[in-house]
């Protein structure tokens, strides 16, 4: 069923177009309430009003008014110049969801355009043809302006497309899709263009994708302190009731059913150890700290998912014309630096749980989990990658957020670099994915050193699947394959049906 736009667009109706090509059209309720802001900016032309981007020029030419006979030249003249971005290209993701989010914006119908310029967004959505986004040259506050230009510049001839992995050039990519060309009228340039959509899309990838990660590194986890013969009492309910956070609280449920019934946990009911080192003994107060900021991006991304961000508003229900600044890509760059600390924090504490397997003076394994240490050094190395991304980022979890440079001889004096912020925050994701790779391997090979004693039923299930396709670790062979394979099932969420098939499901 093709999803309509109308007023609420949800993070899994996103992710099923972006990722899964579902079809979208536009809603007859939208395009009533479309045709209504375009027919008001048609009758703000006609009566010859000044106002900045339909009769004005653009930035610090707000001021500079353009003749009536020069308007669609100007709109034309807009996505031309403003489309120099640089860098290696975006995603096919990321662009079918700028693709997506731009329409839905203009849909909302406070941005005066027409209804079938909409329509041609969505007809290259649905036929995959992909424009081609160079992912580096917003900083985010005029909306992404360089992105959005590249976006768009198929709508009139220009630009390259990528389809079905051929690039090419944008006007013969309308004419597959039965379109021509578009002349495009007053205010509709600027419309296209003026939005946060690219950093929305990578911000709205990273929020589903951390969705499964922090349930994978829940999962690494419990399978590090099965293999470390580390205390369960840290996740007594009673421990979070007395420090009533959202995502300790959570974390600590799962982590009482991922735990559940383990003859391993049994085996050292009695022994003399009073306390587990922090990486295993915190992990309701770390990994939930990381929850509860994820919680509060996602908010901040469900209201931008469903918000115009156009500029000047058309305001045709209230009869005014309002510039201001909800192209401001302030919300979601702060919320993407807040989104980069979290999941570094999942990554730091992770790689100190992977020491603590690894290190033999800190677990009572073999050293570096190696059958014949010496001869075979195991599994030292992964260690050492797993603290360079860690190390790495450390460095990308710095705020883009907090700096600001002037653009446009200093009408646009102060930017968000909400972009930058975006990028970051997927480069943490990717290296943190790694990281809870390295430490789930590490904490099988770990398991097998206790044999025939077994882990909960939960670490059971996973650990048997990981073996049945990843072999115990009984000389040195060549690792990154094998890393490789536990990312993909940790990306996809193939670890979490496991454990989910004798937990049920994970909060």
């Amino acid at each position: 069923m093709n999803l309509l736009l109308d007023q609420n667009l949800a993070l899994s109706d996103f992710i099923a177009v972006s990722r899964e090509n579902r079809k979208v059209g536009l809603s007859p309720i939208a395009a009533q309430r479309v045709a209504k802001a375009r027919a008001y900016v048609d009758d703000l032309v006609d009566r010859d009003q000044v106002v900045y981007g339909i009769t004005t020029g653009f930035g610090k030419f707000a001021n500079v008014r353009i003749d009536n006979t020069k308007l669609r030249e100007l709109q034309h003249n807009l996505l031309l110049s403003h489309a120099i971005g640089v860098g290696d290209p975006f995603p096919r993701e990321i662009v079918r969801g700028m693709l997506l989010l731009r329409a839905q914006s203009l849909a909302l119908g406070y941005s005066g355009v027409r209804v079938e310029l909409i329509e041609a967004l969505l007809d290259m959505l649905n036929h995959g043809m992909h424009p081609v986004i160079p992912s580096q040259g917003s900083v985010g506050a005029s909306g992404d302006l360089a992105p959005l230009a590249h976006m768009c510049l198929p709508l009139i001839g220009e630009g390259e497309v990528e389809h079905d992995g051929q690039l090419l050039p944008g006007a013969e990519a309308m004419q597959r899709i039965g379109r021509q060309p578009f002349e495009l009228e007053a205010k509709e340039g600027l419309a296209l263009i003026n939005g946060t959509q690219a950093m929305t899309s990578l911000l709205a990838h990273l929020c589903f994708d951390a969705n499964n990660l922090v349930r994978n590194a829940e999962i690494a986890a419990a399978m590090s302190i099965e293999a470390l013969k580390a205390s369960h009492k840290p996740f007594d309910p009673a421990v979070t009731r007395l420090r009533a956070h959202p995502g300790a609280i959570r974390v600590s449920e799962n982590m009482t059913r991922l735990l559940a019934d383990s003859e391993i946990e049994r085996s050292h009911a009695q022994c003399s150890k009073v306390q587990d080192a922090y990486s295993l003994r915190t992990v309701p107060q770390v990994h939930g700290a990381s929850r509860d900021a994820l919680q509060f991006v996602h908010s901040v991304l469900a209201r931008e998912l469903n918000s115009v961000t156009d500029n000047p508003l058309i305001v045709w229900d209230e009869d005014k014309v309002i510039s201001a600044g909800n192209f401001h890509g302030q919300p979601l760059a702060i919320a993407a630096d807040l989104a980069s600390i979290a999941i570094a924090e999942l990554a730091n504490i992770s790689e100190r749980r992977i020491e603590q397997m690894l290190n033999p003076a800190l677990s009572g394994l073999p050293a570096f989990l190696a059958e014949q240490g010496g001869l075979h050094s195991g599994l030292m190395i992964s260690q050492y990658t797993a603290a360079a991304l860690v190390s790495e980022n450390k460095v990308l979890a710095h705020p883009a957020s907090v700096d600001s440079i002037p653009t446009s001889a200093n009408q646009e004096d102060h930017v968000s670099m909400g972009t930058h912020g975006c990028r970051k925050a997927r480069s943490i994701y990717q290296n943190t994915l790694t990281v809870i790779a390295i430490e789930i391997l590490s904490a099988a090979q770990g398991l097998d050193f206790h044999k025939p004693l077994q882990p909960s039923k939960a670490i059971q299930a996973v650990h048997h699947f990981i073996r049945s396709q990843v072999q115990h670790l009984d000389r040195d062979r060549y690792l990154k394959p094998e890393v490789e394979k536990v990312r993909a099932w940790l990306q996809s969420g193939q670890l979490i049906e496991v454990v989910e098939s004798v937990t049920g499901k994970l909060d």
